[in-house]
């Protein structure tokens, strides 16, 4: 039970790391679905990220280094008219012991107007059958919160902590 506790662990940081780094490349303007957001980027040589906030937006970037002998640093800026963003975004696949967790949603004006579970648990009769029960709830609960802070379904606790992970990972990428 320790090791799969440990390996449990293991796994929900990596997908949390996981989670980070693709809401922190949304950010600077990479892969974004959004139609009304613009995103302008420049690229050094070897810099470090910088983030700075303007009237009409916010920029943030990071560094990365390939062997911790170099690094390559980008800004960039990402600007919207007030929370006017709309678009599809995937949240990430969030790994369980039950299987794979991933929601899509779908947002219009800044609201999340729908949500869409792309994979739900699926390793047996009863993670296919609590997730049937869970994946419903959880959306409406979504919709009506506008966000990931919601309360966990009873009975499927770990679906509904895996499913609340990758919407959040969508949020973050919509910049809700």
């Amino acid at each position: 039970m320790k090791i799969r506790g440990a390996i449990a662990a293991g796994l929900a940081s990596a997908g949390i790391l996981v989670a980070g780094w693709q809401a922190g490349t949304q950010v600077g303007g990479i892969g974004t679905v959004a139609t009304s957001t613009t995103a302008t980027g420049t690229t050094g040589a070897s810099g470090t990220g910088t983030s700075g906030s303007g009237a009409s937006g916010s920029g943030a970037s990071g560094t990365a280094g390939s062997t911790g002998t170099g690094s390559a640093g980008s800004t960039g800026s990402t600007g919207s008219t007030g929370s006017t963003a709309s678009g599809t975004y995937k949240g990430t696949a969030v790994q369980t012991r039950f299987g794979p967790v991933q929601v899509q949603i779908t947002v219009a004006n800044g609201k999340i107007t729908d949500v869409t579970a792309l994979q739900l648990t699926n390793t047996d009769r009863k993670s296919i059958q609590i997730s049937n029960r869970a994946a419903p709830l959880l959306r409406s609960k979504v919709l009506a919160a506008q966000s990931a802070d919601v309360q966990t379904v009873s009975g499927a606790t770990i679906t509904s902590d895996a499913y609340l992970t990758s919407l959040q990972a969508a949020i973050d990428a919509a910049h809700l």
